[in-house]
């Protein structure tokens, strides 16, 4: 254990192989370095095993075929997809999830409607 965590709660970095694609660790939102790895046999279960939750922030692709990257990157139903490379990000390009995962968009002109409160305002006068 690292110095100055022995109190603490923290996970290392955790790899776990084995389960079923519809188990509740492969389709939950798990904030933390924790991954699961799944078998597939072809593009359409590889896209039908990632697109298995109700969550979509963000995901990556690693290829060497990058027509396979952009075609499999379209199929994914989340906010963000990466194509070998994870978390580059330009502040001008809307960040954010789809489904359970976020409330919308930031970044660029997308945050003026993210962090702004519409509000009616009317003044009858004489």
């Amino acid at each position: 254990m690292p110095a100055g965590f022995e109190n603490g709660n923290w996970m290392a970095p955790t790899v776990i192989g084995g389960l079923n694609p519809d188990s509740r660790c492969s389709t939950e939102e798990i904030f933390g370095p924790v991954v699961t790895l799944h078998s597939f046999s072809s593009e359409e279960e590889a896209v039908a095993i990632t697109n298995n939750t109700r969550y979509g922030l963000a995901g990556s692709v690693w290829t060497r075929d990058l027509e396979k990257g952009k075609r499999v990157s379209e199929a994914i139903d989340t906010g963000m997809v990466w194509v070998n490379t994870w978390l580059h990000r330009d502040l001008r390009v809307p960040f954010g999830g789809v489904k359970d995962s976020g409330v919308g968009r930031e970044g660029g002109k997308w945050s003026l409607d993210f962090f702004s409160e519409a509000m009616n305002v009317c003044v009858k006068s004489e």
